[in-house]
């Protein structure tokens, strides 16, 4: 699993699907995340699992640990843009998880899902070269803040 999640044009191919708005073919459990290049101001895309989702609000995991170029790209810009399902491009506020808040999210998605956790955990502890900590990200569509239910 860890090797599959390190072959870029595979990971890369569901932004191709969210970019001509097939997204919603992939199901209700990724999103894809525009967000800017810390340094080049580009647009950049990632497409991750959604661990949680309610109204107004989706919470993401960066598997790659705070490393990972999407996640340092928010961390220093928090500029971000949602599709999912039916929703495009929507704008949204980044919310960094304390890391103890993470846990408590994750050890809720591990009962929800525990197999998919587990290959989650398996593969970042390999990526990350040990038992990962896995950040979390919160996100909130603008269009929720003003009221409107997003789920």
């Amino acid at each position: 699993m860890a090797r599959l999640l390190r072959t870029r044009w595979l990971m890369r191919l569901p932004i191709g699907l969210f970019r001509s708005g097939l997204g919603w073919v992939l199901g209700p459990r990724l999103l894809m995340i525009e967000h800017l290049g810390r340094r080049s101001g580009k647009p950049r895309y990632v497409v991750v699992e959604v661990l949680e989702r309610g109204p107004g609000r989706f919470i993401v995991a960066s598997g790659f640990g705070p490393g990972a170029q999407w996640y340092q790209n928010l961390r220093a810009n928090y500029v971000a843009y949602l599709s999912t399902g039916l929703i495009r491009r929507a704008p949204a506020h980044p919310r960094f998880l304390e890391e103890q808040e993470s846990r408590v999210v994750l050890e809720e998605y591990g009962a929800a899902h525990p197999r998919a956790y587990r290959i989650l955990r398996e593969a970042m502890g390999r990526l990350q070269d040990g038992y990962p900590h896995i950040p979390l990200v919160e996100f909130t569509p603008k269009a929720a803040l003003g009221g409107l239910p997003l789920a």
